[in-house]
Formats: structure tokens, sequence, C-alpha cells
């Protein structure tokens, strides 16, 4: 049996590195026909050893706690030199799992990894763990067709006016808190999970990401899918070579905070074949806020294609900090419907950098409810319950202002939304500059463009349709 077992391992990791290599091998294609040349990825490899999690303790009955099954695993493979940790079919329920160089975490499918709901597993003293993270790492991967599941649920704030009568009881038949003025819902003083901080307000900024990379090379997300975060579901952060190809992430539209996929301060990027259903932001670029976005420098040399997002607050989003700045950017034929916004550019003075070099083309628009394109310059990060604060005082205090420039949008096809395009500079300031819209369609309901004077974007040859009266 042990024979058998050994020849089935050492054939899943012949399977696993020769489809690494046809991966490798048909991303060739991507960096043809660009309108900028694009450094592309060198991608993640692992050696040929593989492992199962249930070899370690592992049971995936959605009973067992499975933290340390995952870290023996992980700690046997990375002795070896690395490989391929196999996730079999059933579900997982774990704490947080911190993956080390040369691992591919592979889930086959029907494979479910849960986080637990003892928020308590997920603190490293008084701070939020990632429920799967990889820092200073290199050729590290989340591949398969397997599902990650964060179970948000017990750790979001939910608005009142964003969820209907049925659901309200649900989250009150969990227990939880209701504020003052019944607009909120905290998932504190639960019944089946113990409060990690004093007040629900402090509990709220402890939430988690579901998957993190930080200051990693050669890092693959393939197949899996992503869902119901706590927080943001994948970020990779000041990482180097990253590959993220054909991911699914989900949560519910009216997740607080739930972004999809958060690039921040990353370079040499490919984004292809994805499929974003969220809450807030879909495919997103940052690169740090203030000094410190500076230090960590910019997104650069990323190519977004072949994507889709549902629902999310934009499709492509900048924003909202970029203070290390944004340049040599290319994003084509992708298709949003019913998202907010299409293209979203948004930041504000304190979190703003320069944004250059970006080249848009080719995007399907469906049932945009807001802007299909639009420029926001005095944006500010709302978190539950904040205040908004004073935008000329602001503007006194920070140096960092967005400057949005050498933009160049094309061939875009929307049919439904309320405006087309949409922006809005600061008047003191030149923020929004050498932006061309060109060649496209939009079907719009309530106005063809609502561009400020603070603004300089020229269109050429679009169409702007609406109803006949």
């Amino acid at each position: 049996m042990k024979r058998f077992i050994t020849l089935a391992l050492v054939f899943a990791a012949s399977i696993l590195a020769l489809g690494a290599q046809q991966t490798a091998d048909s991303y060739n294609h991507y960096y043809t026909n660009l309108p900028v040349e694009i450094e592309a990825p060198t991608l993640a490899t692992f050696p040929d050893n593989s492992v199962v999690l249930t070899d370690f303790g592992g049971v995936g009955n959605g009973l067992e706690l499975n933290t340390e099954p995952f870290r023996k695993a992980i700690s046997a493979l990375e002795k070896l030199g690395g490989g391929h940790l196999v996730v079999p079919a059933g579900i997982w329920l774990t704490g947080p799992i911190s993956l080390k160089d040369n691992i591919d975490l592979h889930l086959e499918r029907g494979a479910v990894i849960v986080a637990t709901h003892d928020r308590s597993q997920h603190l490293k003293g008084s701070k939020p763990t990632t429920l799967i993270s990889a820092s200073k790492r290199t050729n590290v991967a989340i591949t398969g067709e397997g599902t990650i599941d964060g179970n948000g649920h017990w750790w979001r704030a939910v608005k009142r006016d964003k969820v209907s009568d049925t659901e309200w009881k649900r989250f009150l038949a969990m227990g939880g808190t209701v504020s003052d003025d019944g607009k909120l819902w905290y998932p504190y003083d639960l019944h089946h999970s113990a409060n990690i901080a004093d007040s629900p307000e402090a509990q709220e900024k402890l939430r988690t990401h579901l998957v993190r990379f930080t200051d990693c090379n050669q890092v693959l997300v393939s197949g899996v899918t992503l869902q119901n975060a706590p927080k943001f579901h994948l970020i990779p952060t000041r990482c180097t070579n990253v590959v993220i190809d054909g991911v699914t992430v989900r949560c519910p539209w009216n997740a607080q905070n739930g972004d999809g996929i958060d690039l921040s301060s990353c370079r040499k990027v490919l984004v292809v074949n994805n499929t974003v259903d969220v809450g807030d932001d879909g495919i997103c670029m940052k690169a740090g806020a203030g000094e410190s976005g500076v230090k960590y420098g910019p997104c650069e040399n990323i190519l977004i294609q072949d994507n889709t997002v549902y629902h999310a607050h934009g499709g492509f989003v900048i924003g909202s900090e970029f203070s290390g700045g944004m340049r040599n950017i290319v994003v084509r034929d992708n298709l949003f419907s019913g998202t907010d916004t299409g293209l979203r550019f948004k930041s504000g003075v304190g979190r703003g950098g320069k944004c250059e070099g970006l080249y848009i083309s080719n995007i399907v628009m469906t049932d945009i409810v807001g802007e299909a394109i639009v420029f926001e310059c005095t944006y500010q990060d709302k978190a539950v319950g904040a205040k908004v604060k004073d935008q000329a005082e602001m503007l006194k205090a920070a140096p960092f202002a967005p400057e949005f420039c050498d933009i160049h949008i094309s061939d875009v096809v929307c049919r439904g939304c309320a405006t087309a395009i949409e922006a809005a500079g600061i008047p003191s300031l030149r923020t929004i500059y050498d932006v061309e819209v060109s060649d496209s369609v939009f079907f719009y309901h309530q106005s063809a463009t609502a561009i400020d004077d603070h603004s300089e974007i020229t269109t050429t040859n679009c169409t702007f349709a609406t109803f006949e009266n």
C-alpha cells in the first residue's frame, strides 16, 4: 500500500510540473501587439515533490481544526526543498496558513479550505492574521480547482439599508449588536463566536484578509475560487513576477470592503481569465499613501486581459491610495457587467501620486449603475462609522494629491450607464490632464458627460446615445 501511495504521489507531482510548464509556454501570446512594451513576469517553478494533507493528520470533515496539519505538511515540504501540498476533496477547517519558499498549495476539485469561525485563531498578539499568507518568499502558489472560504459573515458589519428584511433577520439570529440608530449590525456578542475586542468598533478594525502575498517574488494563483473574505480577497503587495490566472472571486454584493483582486506596488504582473463578483472594487491597483507609498514605489509593467467583472464598485480601479505612482499598465479585452462604475480612477489629497502611461482598450460594459468612466480627486476612505473630513483642511495638511495623466482609453462599448464620462478635479491643482477617450460608444440614461472645468479630457470619434424623447 505504501508503495502504491508513493507511486501515486510521484505521478501527481509529474502531472503538476508538466502543467506548470505548459502554462508557462501559453502566456507568451499575451505580450504580442501591445501598445507599449511591458516586461513579462518570470513564472514560479516548483520541485517535483508532492505530499497530501491527510498524511499529516488532516481531516476534511468540516469539524476538525487543520491548522497544525497544514503547518506540518508545509514544514515537511520545506525540508525537501519545496513542492506541492495536495489538499483532497473535503472541508478543511483551519486557522492561518503560512506558505514557504517553493511551495504550491494545490486544491483538488471538491476541496474547500474554510477559515474557522473562532476569530481568536486569526490573531497574532493583538493583530489580525491573513488566512493564507506568504512574506518575503520566492516561488509560491495557490492552484487547483478547489475553494478558499473566509467565513466573512462572522466578521463584517452590515448596513441595514443594504439587506432585505429576511437577510436582516438572519444576521439578528446570529446574535450580534445593532447600533443605537439601527443602521448597522456588528458581529459583536455573537452566539457562537467570542469577541476579540472591547467594543464593536474596535473589533471591526480587526477584520482579516483572505489571501495575501507580501514582498514575494514569482507568485502564481491559478484556477481556485476565493470567496466570502472578512475583508479583501487577494492582495499581492510589493511583489514582483505575479500571475493571477483563471481565478473566481466572489462574495455578497453588499460585503463591506469586499475587494476582489488588489495589486499594491507590484511589478511585472499578468492578470488574465479571472471572474470577479464582489462587494467593493473588482480589479484594483494601489501603491500606498503618503511617504510610505513613495518608499514602496509604483505599480508598473502590468497586463490585465480577458477578465470578467460582475458586481463591484468598479470593474477596473486605480486607487484610492497610490502615492508610489502608477505606470506602464495595459488593460484590454475585459467585460464589466453590472458594476457600479466601469473604469474608476479615485484618490484624494494625502493619498495620491502620479498615474501615467495607461492604455485601456476593447472594454465591453453592460448595465453600469453609475459612470462608465469616472475620475474622482476628492475621494475619502470612509470606514464603517467614520466621519467625512474637511477637504480644504486636508489639502493644507497633505502634499500628496492625485495626478491622472497620459491615459489612453479606446474602443469601449457601453450599453447602459447613468453617465458615460464624469470627472472632478481639484480647483487649485492640475490633477486630470492628457486623458483621451476615443473610438467608443456609450448608451447612457442621464447624461453623456459631466466633466468639470478642472479636468482636461479629450473625446475623439465617440458616440453618445440615449433614449429618444
